[in-house]
């Protein structure tokens, strides 16, 4: 099972913190050239957070002209990528399937999402909480919003085929995976949803991006116990699973909390970022999030940290630079602490 990559290139700095542009533009936009190898030497940087939930609270915010990316906007745009899980379909109408929390954003959260983000994973156990054709507009409306995906399509093939985005001269590919219940979310043979976790067809994917050209390659996972401070041994079997396989680095989320990173070959595996923008939790661990920073090469990751979220009563993130979280470097033995009023 092989889906087409979906490939785009580097968009200016100024477009990607405007609000979301025309498709027209986005297209002409998207077709750029990134820098030439002489500009830094083939690097990028990619940030990543955790769940982004534009349901409830945040969606009230933005209809009165709130946004709750902001505290925020300065770390995001200095990335040349900015990527997030969309923790809620974007549609209007649809029917809410049968379980305990289901969610639906207002399109108008979009201009949002494009102002900060420039890549967002579908794959998680909310995008089908409205029906396969809310997330079918989800993906229509992000498309036309000019905002690339991964982790689900209209198709099996679709939903495992990565997006892969230009930075700096390398060929980034994004891989989204569920593993948290409801598997009906999951896309078929012919018909829409997201992409699950099975280990063969993951490490299969990982080695198809790489021969499809992708410098560096990364999975996303949504994965792990609600509210566990520890990465369950699934967790940990199948994330250097993905390193045997050739990724880069392991991005992880679900919990509601951080759980913690480890090295694996060289390689960093962040087993959940937590809440990024989610309201509802009360004062405690699920109100604290990370914002991972990866500097990267055609080796893979050069170095990382993490930037600490405080998430206040409306769910929106702060960062919190006098805080110690995870980071670490190429050949430098196992994981440090940073604060990013320190320098890192």
């Amino acid at each position: 099972m092989r889906g087409r990559p979906r490939v785009f290139k580097a968009m200016p700095a100024a477009l990607r913190l405007q609000p979301a542009p025309p498709v027209a533009m986005f297209v002409a936009a998207a077709i750029l050239m990134a820098p030439t190898a002489s500009a830094v030497a083939q690097q990028a940087s990619v940030v990543f957070v955790g769940d982004v939930m534009l349901d409830e609270v945040a969606g009230e915010d933005i209809a009165r002209g709130s946004d709750p990316l902001l505290p925020f906007a300065a770390l995001l745009g200095a990335a040349d990528l900015a990527v997030g899980n969309l923790e809620c379909p974007v549609s209007t109408g649809g029917r809410a399937v049968d379980k305990v929390y289901t969610f639906q954003a207002n399109p108008r959260v979009l201009p949002i999402v494009a102002r900060h983000l420039g890549a967002v994973t579908l794959a998680n156990n909310h995008s089908g909480d409205q029906g396969p054709g809310a997330l079918v507009q989800t993906m229509d409306r992000l498309r036309a919003a000019g905002i690339p995906f991964f982790g689900a399509g209209r198709d099996l093939a679709q939903a495992h085929a990565p997006l892969i985005l230009e930075r700096g001269g390398l060929r980034i590919a994004l891989l989204g995976y569920d593993e948290f219940k409801p598997r009906s979310f999951e896309a078929g043979p012919s018909s829409p949803g997201i992409a699950w976790s099975e280990d063969e067809q993951v490490v299969a994917d990982i080695r198809a991006a790489r021969a499809l050209g992708a410098d560096v390659v990364i999975p996303v996972v949504h994965w792990g116990w609600e509210k566990e401070p520890d990465p369950c041994p699934r967790q940990r079997d199948l994330a250097r699973r993905m390193i045997d396989a050739g990724a880069d680095a392991v991005v992880g989320g679900h919990p509601h909390v951080t759980q913690g990173a480890e090295i694996y070959k060289g390689r960093p595996i962040l087993y959940s970022l937590g809440n990024f923008v989610f309201s509802g939790f009360p004062a405690g661990p699920c109100r604290t999030g990370w914002m991972l920073r990866l500097v990267l090469d055609r080796q893979g990751v050069v170095r990382w940290d993490t930037v600490v979220a405080r998430i206040d009563d409306r769910g929106v993130p702060h960062p919190d630079p006098g805080a110690a979280s995870p980071c670490g470097a190429r050949n430098e033995e196992g994981v440090k602490s940073c604060k990013e009023d320190q320098g890192r």
